[in-house]
């Protein structure tokens, strides 16, 4: 494989990863927030969260095995596993590594989610919330094409996604319909 392929799939697979990674945080919301509509069912949403997910790890594997690989960053396994390890920017690099690691943390629990119970897989479900805003910082400090046109263009697509989607999670509150009721319950059995 020729070392401008390798250059030119780690950068693509990077790009995708960004993408990717934002549509399956903007569908975590919406599945939190209980979206649906009559075109919209909301195991299309679940469906899809999960679904794009995987998709993502792929992406994302592509991306680090293809950097590992390239001769020309001299990355070498151990710098794609420990954070901050490596010769080559190493604290964006040490970034992407910490993202990645968040987000096989979250992997893992969800392919186990059925043996750690909800609470614990949803505590570790949030690591999200802070995969993603490491995987973009490791994307502007560490890409090559960061201020290009195109990537700026995704980027910034990425960003107001995930930030209006976070904007009106918070905004519109509980999508519990028994949240009150619930609430109510606990406050009475005390």
């Amino acid at each position: 494989m020729s070392n401008s392929l390798l250059w030119y799939t780690t950068r693509g697979a990077g790009a995708v990863t960004l993408v990717l990674l934002s549509a399956v945080v903007i569908l975590g919301v919406l599945s939190t927030q209980r979206v649906q509509g009559p075109l919209w069912p909301r195991f299309l949403t679940t469906g899809l969260h999960r679904n794009l997910a995987l998709m993502t790890i792929v992406f994302l594997v592509l991306h680090i095995v293809t950097a590992v690989v390239d001769p020309y960053t001299h990355l070498g396994w151990a710098a794609a596993l420990i954070p901050f390890s490596s010769d080559y920017r190493t604290f964006w690099l040490g970034l992407g590594v910490i993202s990645f690691e968040l987000l096989l943390a979250i992997v893992v629990t969800s392919l186990g989610r059925g043996y750690l119970g909800h609470r614990t897989w949803r505590a570790i479900h949030w690591l999200t919330y802070a995969a993603w805003p490491i995987g973009v910082a490791h994307g502007l400090g560490t890409g090559t094409d960061t201020f290009s046109a195109w990537m700026l263009a995704i980027t910034c697509v990425c960003v107001a996604g995930v930030a209006i989607a976070l904007v009106w999670r918070v905004a519109s509150g509980s999508s519990d319909p028994l949240a009150g009721a619930r609430a109510s319950f606990r406050r009475e059995a005390r």
